[in-house]
This record gives C-alpha cells, structure tokens and sequence, in this order.
C-alpha cells in the first residue's frame, strides 16, 4: 500500500515526510477491521509525533494520522462481517479503563491514540478496533474526516464547562481546527463567540462564520478589549489550545465563577498565571483531552443532520503530503487540512 512515513525525529516535521509505495499492508486482529483510507485530516498531534513526544518508542519511521475516514475493506476474528464495504469514520481515542484498587478510587481513563502510541490514518489502508468506527453511509469523506477529532475535543470541551444558550465565550488562535469546530458548537448552540487571532484576515473570516467579535492578538495582554466587549462582566468560558502564550490574558478575561478548558498547549506548557484571581474569582480551570464513543456519536449525528459544517483549508494528493505538514506546521492555515486518499 501507498502511506505517508516520517522517516525520522526532528524539525520541520515536513522535511522528514516520504510517500512509499511499498508499505506492507496491516492485518486486523481480533476485534480490528481494515478500513481503506479515503480521507485523512492532519492534526497538530501529527507534528508532536513527527517531533518526539516523551514516552513513545524512537522507532522509525512512523504513520501518523488520527482522523481518517474510509471504506471497511477486510475484518478480523470476531467481527460481524456485514461491516465490509461500509463508509466510517474514526474515532482515535482509545480509552483504558484503570485496573481497580480496593483502597482508592477509580481514576479517569487513559487514553491511547491511534496515529500516535501505534501507526495511523495517513495510508492506504488504516486498522482500527471496530468499537472506534461508526457507519456515516454516503457523507462526504473529506468532511468527515475534517471534524472528527478538533469537533469531538471542543465537544468535550464545552460539554465540561456546561455552556449554555446565552453565554459570552472566548476562543484563542481561530484558525485551528479545535477552535472554528468550538465556533461552530457555539453558534449552534446559541452563544456569543469572541476570537483571537494574529492575522487580520482570520478575524475576518471568523466573523463570516459567526464570531461576534474578534481581538487582533499582538503579543499584548487582550483581556481588557474581551473585558470591554462584556460590558466588565468578562466571558462565562474561555477555550484555549494555545497555552502560555495567552493564558494568563484567558484567566484575566472571565467573569467570577467562570471556566477556562484546555487542551493543548502549542505555545508551551510553562504559563504564568494568577493565583489570586483564581480562587478570589472562584474561577475553574478544567483540563479536557478528546471524548469517548458516545460523545463522538453526539458530534457525528449532528454532522450528518447538516448542523456543524467543517472548515476546510487545503485538500492534497498523497503525493504532496509534505506540503500539506508544512502548511498545518506554518501555521497559515484556516480550517482543516487534508489528504485525499482515492485518487
């Protein structure tokens, strides 16, 4: 099978992607079904991968990939074979439930990322547990593949901060996948979107899609303008990907009792942050990581019913998947990028 390598660790991540053609083809075991790649959306985790995360094998070279969507093309022990032939899309996240301890708690679920602790979606051919997939019929591919993963992180992410029709919600770095996916949960949902960005050109298009308002972030602290845009109040929910860089401006921007979610930190993890404000404001920060099948399930109807509308910035060929790495790695990019897979 044809499948994107990254042949070794390091920066840029795109410099280090090869298209072989050769690549053996993955089995299913028990339980897994092999899916023929139609459709491939890079996420950020791509690049984390392609840079080394800490804990994972150094073993070269790797298949990234955690949002793909395809055909079932061959099943494996245990599996109904009336799964052969149908379009599905993936949900990556594979939660492990804790072994129980008689003393304590049970503790949150670990999760195992397909294209990241094991090969991905960006091949000709992908294997997943078939608990993961569901049967999306004839929905587009390369949509659906844009808003698995980033809609099912803002999914969450909203969910846990308990929005609700009404309320003032600030999302950094517009233009990433997790943040126009929580635009878009918001306006379905009813609520008022404030934006950051550092181009003027996203704020724009952020506004098109049905942003309120947006802040041009030069570096400076924002939280008097998202401040200023509340009447003083503040927003009821901040959510942030980006991490240091903005984080303290986040704190800064909610009313009392206000929650900020994160799930990720592109700029760093290290934020400066202020403690007094925090428990002064009784505010919540809440740490959120992707979502589980029945909350993928909640997010692919409402795609399927035409609710949630993905933004898509680029489409390639396999053959040009290093530019489509180094398009997310720019920065640049508005909406999702994609690898179409049929050709």
């Amino acid at each position: 099978m044809r499948a994107v390598l990254i042949e070794r660790q390091g920066e840029p991540v795109h410099e280090s992607i090869r298209l072989a053609l050769d690549h053996p083809d993955p089995e299913p075991a028990r339980g897994e079904v092999a899916v023929r790649t139609e459709a491939a959306a890079l996420n950020h985790l791509d690049l984390w991968v392609g840079r080394g995360l800490p804990g994972l094998p150094k073993v070269w070279p790797k298949i990234s990939g955690s949002d793909g969507c395809g055909v079932v093309d061959a099943v494996g022990e245990g599996v109904d074979a009336s799964w052969l032939g149908r379009r599905v899309l993936l949900n990556a996240a594979t939660f492990q439930t804790p072994i129980p301890h008689p003393d304590m708690a049970p503790a949150p679920e670990d999760i195992s990322m397909i294209g990241e602790h094991g090969p991905g979606t960006m091949a000709g051919l992908f294997v997943a547990p078939v608990d993961q997939l569901l049967d999306i019929g004839d929905h587009d591919p390369v949509e659906a593949s844009a808003c698995a993963l980033s809609y099912l992180t803002a999914w969450r992410m909203l969910r846990k901060a308990e929005l609700r029709s009404g309320d003032h919600v600030l999302i950094t770095g517009i233009g990433g996948g997790v943040a126009l996916a929580a635009l878009d949960l918001v306006r379905h949902f009813g609520a008022h979107a404030i934006v950051t960005s550092r181009s003027e050109e996203k704020l724009k298009r952020a506004a098109s899609l049905g942003a309120a308002e947006g802040i041009l972030d030069t570096g400076d602290d924002w939280s008097r303008s998202v401040r200023s845009w509340t009447k003083k109040r503040g927003v009821d929910v901040a959510i942030d990907s980006v991490g240091k860089a903005v984080h303290l401006s986040c704190v800064k921007s909610l009313r009392r009792g206000g929650t900020l979610a994160l799930c990720g930190c592109t700029s760093g993890p290290d934020a400066t942050t202020d403690l007094a404000r925090i428990f002064w404001n009784q505010l919540n920060i809440l740490g959120s990581t992707m979502g589980d099948m029945s909350e993928f399930r909640e997010v692919v109807a409402l795609l399927r019913s035409g609710a949630l509308k993905p933004v898509i910035d680029t489409v390639v060929a396999p053959e040009a998947a290093s530019k489509a790495y180094a398009r997310l790695e720019s920065g640049a990019q508005f909406g999702k990028v994609v690898v179409d897979w049929r050709g």
